[in-house]
């Protein structure tokens, strides 16, 4: 799950499950939605930042939520939660900073997308390895990351699947900065105190302005990916039907 501390006027909530490399099960994604909801209505709360323990900010889905053999019922659960998760971020009304401590991957790196500031180890790697995996971005990331580097770097890190260093996850936008690694957590509680320290009505009216639409657009994305989603599973299921011989349904419209 994750593990919550407060200095000052900014709460830190540190991603816990290291030995999974912080991979998110449904109760990681409702556990930090829960939290999220919590801090967004906490007056004393002025910045959140997100970190990971161990040599991972976050792997993304769990391995058990990627098992063929998973029921039905868990995985609508798993896509429900995940759901509810992608709102709160995308409608967290205050600063939202991720300290990203080593491997962000999958939803552990699209989920920095919904973050205001990101600050990266200088040995973090990022990766969106969507068509590596035979499937397509998520979390509405193929409106994001556009949105925050540029298009050709945006483009490419989607259609390759490559990893990204710290270097060029600064230079493309990605991120805002990257420091030695002993300095990450640090640098991350300087610069949410300096936020902090401002007017917070102000703060969250900026915030406001500055995302305005752009949660939308990433809605709007997020039902897009679905679609192409279903749209390889049914591709990749005909596929196989018609490698055995066997009858196959044509997919509603």
């Amino acid at each position: 799950m994750h593990l919550e501390r407060r200095e000052s006027s900014t709460t830190w909530l540190e991603l816990n499950r290291p030995q999974s490399l912080n991979a998110f099960t449904v109760a990681g994604y409702r556990g930090l939605r829960e939290a999220l909801d919590r801090l967004a209505t906490d007056d004393t709360v002025c910045v959140v930042v997100l970190t990971g323990r161990g040599r991972a900010f976050s792997a993304g889905a769990d391995r058990s939520l990627l098992d063929a053999a998973l029921p039905d019922t868990e995985r609508r659960l798993a896509g429900e939660e995940f759901g509810h998760l992608l709102e709160t971020l995308g409608g967290f009304p205050k600063p939202l900073f991720a300290a990203v401590n080593g491997l962000a991957v999958g939803f552990g790196c699209s989920m920095l997308l919904y973050c205001d500031v990101v600050i990266l180890a200088e040995t973090a790697r990022l990766r969106f390895p969507f068509t590596a995996l035979g499937i397509v971005p998520e979390a509405g990331s193929s409106a994001l990351l556009p949105a925050r580097a540029r298009w050709t770097d945006a483009m490419w890190a989607l259609l390759s699947s490559e990893w990204i260093d710290a270097a060029d996850a600064v230079r493309t936008g990605l991120a805002w900065r990257s420091v030695p690694d002993a300095d990450l957590l640090e640098e991350a509680a300087r610069a949410s105190a300096v936020v902090a320290a401002n007017d917070p009505r102000s703060v969250a009216a900026t915030k406001r302005l500055l995302m305005s639409g752009l949660f939308g657009e990433a809605r709007q994305a997020v039902r897009r990916e679905l679609d192409e989603m279903q749209a390889l599973q049914w591709t990749a299921r005909s596929a196989e039907s018609r490698s055995a011989g066997a009858p196959y349904d044509a997919p509603s419209a």
